[in-house]
């Protein structure tokens, strides 16, 4: 198997190539560095989230949209299935590099994480790669600058001519799209963080309803956090069993029952605050292979509907 960062990069060459087609700017900055714009001064696109969202996770994961209704209303929903689920999910999909000068802020995604691999999750599985590029994902309201591009190349050891930053912003559609994406990464890592060998998770599948676009960013992170924690299911296949499968679900948080928006304002948006079972999917299915079958959690459509304005 190529590098994730290797494999990634194609992904992001084929952004290039039908730029116009999925509707994305791509932009050189002065080192040579690429800013691939997906969300921020472009709406964003249900087919480049889709694109994104296996950037994100390096080819390792299977896209796709499906319809489904959420109350009455028929939505999009997005399913995304790996047989990779650490190396695709953790070690590269999960959003865990804090990007930011004085002047941007931005969360970090991507393979570009596994050049790095100070994360804990890389210590428990055991992986980090080397790279003649480096793919970064960036959600943030604004688009990196060279600043953002130098700390990149730094942290990585690429030149700067191979770092790639496909950026948007939560509150786009394809901010949405990635956001739904997300509820099998949160399931296998929730797991990990238990305590569970991510090594022992053979595959997952998922898929979560697609937020409504919010006016802002905080409402946004508000909203597709609801669409993973009410209407977010998975169903994974592991290779042990194990005694804590039934806090790996969202229901396991004390908060659990009421639009994230106002349990975020009760915080002060200060999310280290928060306990971690509400950063869960909505319902959980893990099947051990040649043993029992745990079903955790449940959707809640009337949460949804309350959150998306329905």
């Amino acid at each position: 198997m190529d590098s994730l960062n290797r494999m990634a990069t194609e992904l992001v060459d084929e952004a290039i190539d039908f730029a116009d087609e999925l509707t994305i700017d791509v932009h050189a900055l002065s080192g040579d560095a690429a800013v691939l714009d997906f969300g921020v001064a472009v709406p964003g696109a249900v087919e480049a989230g889709m694109l994104l969202a296996e950037i994100q996770t390096a080819g390792l994961a299977t896209v796709q949209t499906t319809m489904d209704t959420v109350g009455s209303a028929p939505l999009t929903h997005v399913e995304l299935s790996t047989d990779h689920p650490a190396l695709a999910l953790l070690c590269s999909q999960k959003g865990g590099w804090e990007v930011a000068t004085d002047d941007f802020e931005g969360l970090g995604s991507g393979p570009a994480r596994a050049l790095v691999g100070e994360e804990d999750v890389f210590q428990r599985i055991g992986y980090r790669e080397d790279a003649d590029f480096a793919v970064l994902a960036i959600e943030s309201d604004e688009l990196p600058d060279e600043a953002i591009a130098g700390q990149i190349a730094e942290r990585t050891g690429v030149p700067e001519t191979a770092v790639f930053m496909p950026t948007f912003a939560t509150a786009s559609v394809t901010g949405s799209v990635v956001a739904a994406a997300r509820a099998a990464e949160l399931a296998v890592y929730r797991l990990a963080e238990l305590g569970f060998d991510p090594a022992e998770v053979l595959s997952a599948n998922a898929r979560a309803p697609m937020a409504p676009v919010a006016a802002d960013e905080a409402s946004a992170m508000a909203r597709t956090t609801d669409a993973l924690a009410y209407g977010g299911e998975v169903h994974l296949t592991v290779d042990e069993d194990f005694d804590r499968f039934d806090e790996v679900a969202s229901i396991a948080g004390a908060e659990y029952g009421r639009p994230l928006e106002g349990v975020f304002d009760d915080a002060d948006w200060d999310f280290g605050e928060l306990p971690v079972e509400l950063f869960g999917p909505a319902q959980v299915t893990v099947d051990v292979v040649g043993g029992d079958t745990h079903v955790v959690g449940e959707t809640r459509e009337d949460v949804l509907v309350e959150s998306f304005g329905l």
